[in-house]
């Protein structure tokens, strides 16, 4: 299962004290392989007064959080049930995941994520992979996808040409 980021309903005005529980709760119940990045995206407001520039940080969701995570039974009933959380969004009790899309716009919006997607690969160029199931096997990069951080690489097993779907961080030049 992939991680991928999802949106939590808090009460307003908790987003950062949700945040402060939530990142408590992954450290003490080990969930750090599950639950990874919890964000309250937040903006720069510039207000002016009395001639006075000030800059202020201004929630840009208020009453949600996102959470990139991978999803299981373990991982929902920790963040359900941290104080401060009413749910996830999406209908029922089935949590929906962001688009790729949607939430690599969030992150860039707020200034993170936006050197993972600099890269400097190229289409048909050799890579070795340096972690997961396939480490040590040299491929041939047959797609590049920016948006997602994900090379689709062609390793050779069993004789065949087989396509696998990696991270930037997943691979090295050869």
């Amino acid at each position: 299962m992939d991680k991928q980021w999802y949106v939590i309903h808090t009460y307003s005005g908790y987003e950062n004290k949700v945040k402060a529980n939530l990142e408590r709760r992954v450290e003490s119940m080990n969930m750090e392989d599950k639950i990874f990045r919890i964000l309250v995206p937040m903006e720069d407001e510039v207000e002016i007064k009395n001639g006075k520039r000030k800059v202020t940080k201004r929630k840009v969701f208020p009453g949600y959080v996102l959470v990139e995570m991978i999803m299981t039974d373990d991982s929902w009933y920790v963040v359900r049930n941290t104080p401060g959380v009413t749910g996830f969004v999406g209908p029922g009790t089935k949590p929906i995941p962001l688009q790729p899309g949607e939430a690599a716009h969030i992150l860039k919006s707020m200034g993170l994520d936006e050197a993972r997607t600099r890269h400097d690969y190229e289409l048909k160029q050799n890579v070795r992979v340096t972690s997961g199931p396939f480490q040590d096997f040299i491929g041939i990069i047959e797609d590049i996808q920016p948006e997602k951080g994900k090379l689709k690489v062609l390793v050779s097993m069993f004789g065949r040409e087989t396509p696998v779907e990696l991270d930037f961080s997943q691979v090295e030049k050869v």
